[in-house]
């Protein structure tokens, strides 16, 4: 029996039911039903302390997250835009990954990563969504072709996270399946442990 493809959905703010969250569940859902199992990351869950590199210290949460990431096959990365670029919450759990940097697969190597990003406006969308692609390369991760850039001000979730904007909600789970697949093709390639 072959073990099922392992995302780790990764995102969202402080305040529960962000846009950014509720994008992420979309593209999550969607990675469900190509088969895949999804361990949530959100939320009070990314509330870590800063990362240190001169302490090897970490709390529960921390070695939670970095062992999730360890064990997946690709994830899913959500951030509202601050300010031009992702916020200080999703770089410090993406910080954290520093930690697998002497694995087998270190950092993201040989995993998939759909990016997706939600800010009030184009600009802020875009290049938040920009610098999370930059940073999965830079980790040796495999962003996905499709990125998701949510402009808030046109693109509004219901309290259940359902929107009008069919293109958004297509891209979101275009996003969720393109991880699958490739963490699929990257799985079928992979040396054995």
């Amino acid at each position: 029996m072959i073990d099922p493809i392992r995302i780790v959905a990764i995102g969202g703010t402080t305040r529960p039911n962000s846009s950014s969250e509720k994008a992420l569940r979309i593209a999550a859902r969607a990675a469900q039903n190509a088969g895949a199992q999804i361990c949530f990351i959100t939320g009070s869950d990314l509330i870590l302390p800063i990362y240190e590199t001169q302490s090897s210290e970490r709390e529960e949460r921390a070695l939670h997250l970095v062992q999730q990431v360890r064990s997946a096959d690709g994830l899913l990365i959500s951030s509202p835009g601050y300010h031009g670029g992702m916020s200080g919450l999703i770089k410090n759990a993406i910080d954290y990954l520093e930690d697998l940097n002497e694995d087998p697969r270190p950092y993201l190597h040989g995993r998939a990563v759909g990016c997706i990003a939600s800010a009030y406006g184009w600009q802020a969308s875009v290049t938040t969504l920009h610098q999370l692609r930059q940073v999965t390369h830079a980790l040796r991760g495999w962003p996905t072709p499709m990125g998701g850039a949510i402009n808030s001000q046109v693109t509004q979730f219901d309290e259940s996270g359902k929107s009008t904007d069919t293109a958004a909600i297509s891209n979101l789970e275009i996003i969720g399946t393109q991880v699958v697949e490739f963490a699929h093709a990257f799985r079928q390639t992979r040396p054995p442990a």
